[in-house]
């Protein structure tokens, strides 16, 4: 969860306040470890419609801890915050990490999001989408500030298959539409017809509403007992290091965490040419880009993946890029800039 993470980025440099939704699974599983970190938790059940208690009680909250500056992590609930800081001397920044569909340009929204300091975007691509949806004030500002690596990457690039191994072809994340799981395995059909041996693993927590689809697709090849769901895997590092290639077919990203670590850890990693993946090619990483949804192409890049998998060069490349890039210290410096 980045709101967390960036809590204990910022905690030893600045005072610290984590309001979370009450009883929400956050609160129960992150309130214990953050209060033994020392950074102060509160909760506070939140509503989408206009609530006096709720107004109330934030601006209690904020006048009690002498708060001033906030960075809120969604947009549901902007519009209880607005009301609740009327008046008060607070920095408020918005945090933006997903693709936005529906404009926010109507009268009550302008009103809402005139009392923004700064829109922090991730990426570029989310950057351009927070210009083209969400309405400035006139003293809002827009900030892009990539988010850093959540574990130290391995020194060393993964070991390689030696001649009739497997080669291990990997996707980390929520396994959910859109996200490409189905768009892999059906990519694998071109190793299975070439005779190409390999494994490929999903890690990532199954949607529901998604496993009948998982399960018609795993029907109809041949190579299901290739393919691997692992659901939930709190740490994905030791797969990393195990794996050769990361194929991640999403059909639109903000900027992937799972597709950064993979970056760092030396991976070959393959994806659509959508959203913020030709961002990273153009800042220097040497990706393999499929057209957007084009299942064809995307056969064709994961069969070069495999034939410039054993060639160190572009993995060092990359992973000394994302080390650099994707550094906690860039990314802590950056939000202290903003903090008045």
């Amino acid at each position: 969860m980045d709101a967390i993470r960036i809590a204990r980025l910022l905690h030893p440099h600045t005072e610290m306040t984590v309001i979370l939704r009450k009883d929400s699974p956050s609160e129960h599983h992150y309130r214990s470890q953050l209060e033994s970190e020392g950074i102060r938790v509160e909760s506070i059940a939140f509503v989408t419609a206009l609530s006096l208690p709720l107004i109330l009680k934030l601006r209690h909250m904020l006048r009690r801890h002498n708060i001033r500056n906030i960075l809120f992590f969604g947009a549901s609930e902007l519009r209880s915050l607005y009301f609740s800081i009327q008046g008060l001397a607070v920095n408020l920044m918005i945090r933006h990490g997903t693709t936005k569909t529906h404009p926010k340009k109507d009268p009550f929204h302008q009103l809402i999001y005139s009392r923004v300091n700064w829109h922090i975007a991730i990426c570029q691509h989310i950057a351009r989408n927070v210009r083209q949806i969400i309405p400035f004030g006139r003293r809002t500002q827009l900030r892009v500030i990539y988010s850093s690596l959540r574990n130290a990457p391995a020194s060393r690039l993964p070991t390689m298959p030696e001649h009739g191994q497997p080669i291990r072809i990997l996707h980390v994340g929520r396994v959910t539409g859109g996200k490409g799981q189905i768009d892999a395995i059906q990519a694998c059909g071109i190793l299975e017809e070439q005779g190409i041996p390999f494994q490929l693993q999903f890690a990532g927590e199954i949607d529901p509403g998604i496993r009948g689809d998982i399960d018609k697709a795993l029907s109809s090849i041949a190579y299901r007992d290739k393919v691997e769901f692992l659901g939930h895997v709190s740490d994905p590092r030791p797969l990393y290091r195990t794996s050769h290639i990361f194929l991640f077919p999403s059909h639109g990203e903000g900027l992937s965490n799972a597709f950064i670590e993979a970056l760092a850890e030396g991976l070959v990693c393959v994806a659509y040419d959508n959203t913020s993946f030709p961002e990273l090619q153009g800042l220097g990483f040497d990706i393999l880009l499929a057209s957007d949804r084009d299942s064809t192409d995307l056969s064709r890049k994961l069969i070069e993946a495999v034939s410039v998998v054993h060639s160190s060069t572009r993995r060092k490349k990359n992973q000394a890029l994302a080390k650099h890039l994707f550094d906690a210290r860039r990314e802590l410096r950056e939000y202290l800039s903003l903090i008045s």
